[in-house]
């Protein structure tokens, strides 16, 4: 049994949880004083009833082409007649790889034994989100599960199209951003060293540029560990600061304000937030809950904030398009205008649907723009750093054959 846990659970963990199992049939109640401390900072408490219930939560991945498959499927099946159960043990036997086979076995495991599918979903929250658990509470509890489910295939497909084209476009310049830092360090580093012997045995003046670039090629080579040091440094205290809201807040609003970058990131967001809002309006959640489950999917900390402040509007009665033009570098004009048309007509998942497909499409074509804009300006900079060293190499050269010929 030991061996078994083990394969779900930290060794640490699966110690209490063996103890407790021992003595879990025998007698729950007993447990009592021993539920007051944890074991290893785990609730034993919490272990005993999922050792009573015989559902255990494995650790598992699920790509969004996985979720895709899955919901779909399962939408098929559902509508074919089959049974909730029958129709995750047919998934979990189709699924094409070990995490997929373990949460579906997870979620047949628990539906099994009285849970609710979004009840289950709800141990995957990090994997289906708020949207997916939400969307499957409100078709088990309207009977539109089926329809719910193609609802959830279509939002995560389309996220996985619109996160795609945002990969994409920025290859190309991350390629050339590296490959300048690589050839700058290697002639830097490796190429100019062997050339300084050249010039240390001449006494003639060098070139401001060829001073500069000797002394970063010592500072490159002698203090390499202190920047390499700096960098960590940098980066773990930037990992520590994202945590915080406030400091995820700043940077989304940054990066909104960068030309074409920002408005590319914009499209996105709200290409995003619009669909995801008209499906959850089509599957008649409240609207309360729509804006707060549409904030915490939409993956912008500034956007999930924003979303809060107008869910909070809305309580006090106000109009969800009177709260969008306040924050107009998060919702454009033409946003708020059409949920304002689409509040006054009552036909505002119609209106997000429309916004969503015409800021897809702005998207797009801002992806694959941007390799085009950004192409040359990457070129003139690779250029222009490569031929500053070309050239701070190549002048005190050209100096040194001048003086011997005369």
């Amino acid at each position: 049994m030991f061996y078994k846990l083990k394969k779900f659970f930290k060794e640490e963990m699966a110690i209490p949880i063996l103890a407790v199992a021992h003595t879990a049939d025998k007698k729950i109640r007993g447990l009592a004083d021993i539920c007051k401390t944890n074991f290893f900072g785990y609730d034993v408490k919490k272990i005993a009833i999922v050792i009573k219930s015989g559902v255990f939560r494995p650790a598992a991945r699920m790509g969004a082409q996985d979720r895709i498959v899955f919901a779909k499927r399962l939408a098929i099946l559902i509508k074919s007649g089959v049974s909730i159960i029958t129709a995750l043990d047919i998934l979990k036997k189709q699924a094409s790889s070990g995490g997929p086979r373990r949460i579906i076995g997870y979620l047949h495991d628990s539906v099994e034994k009285g849970q609710t599918l979004s009840k289950a979903m709800e141990n995957y929250k990090n994997i289906f989100g708020h949207f997916g658990i939400s969307i499957v509470l409100v078709g088990e509890t309207s009977g539109t599960l089926t329809q719910n489910l193609h609802y959830m295939a279509d939002e995560t497909k389309k996220k996985q199209e619109l996160k795609r084209a945002i990969v994409s476009a920025l290859i190309y310049p991350a390629f050339i951003a590296v490959a300048t830092i690589g050839i700058v360090i290697m002639l830097t580093v490796y190429v100019f060293p062997k050339i300084l012997p050249i010039f240390s045995s001449f006494k003639a003046e060098l070139p401001w540029s060829t001073k500069a670039l000797i002394a970063a090629s010592n500072a490159a080579r002698h203090y390499w560990m202190y920047y390499l040091a700096g960098f960590f440094a940098l980066a773990a205290i930037w990992g520590l600061l994202s945590r915080a809201d406030a400091v995820r807040r700043v940077g989304n609003r940054m990066l909104l304000r960068i030309p074409l970058l920002g408005q590319m990131f914009r499209s996105y967001y709200i290409a995003n937030f619009t669909r995801t809002f008209s499906l959850l309006l089509k599957s008649e959640i409240g609207i309360v809950q729509t804006l707060k489950i549409t904030g915490d999917t939409i993956g912008g900390a500034a956007y999930k904030q924003s979303f809060e402040n107008i869910a909070a509007g809305v309580i006090r009665g106000e109009a969800v398009a009177k709260n969008m033009e306040k924050d107009k570098l998060l919702f454009p004009p033409l946003v708020s205008q059409m949920v304002s048309v689409g509040e006054m007509t009552g036909n505002l998942g119609s209106s997000l649907m429309y916004l969503s497909e015409m800021y897809e499409d702005e998207m797009n074509n801002t992806a694959k723009n941007l390799a085009t804009s950004i192409e040359p300006v990457l070129m003139i900079f690779m250029g222009v750093l490569v031929g500053f060293i070309a050239m701070s190499i190549i002048t005190p050269i050209y100096g040194i054959t001048q003086s011997l010929r005369q």
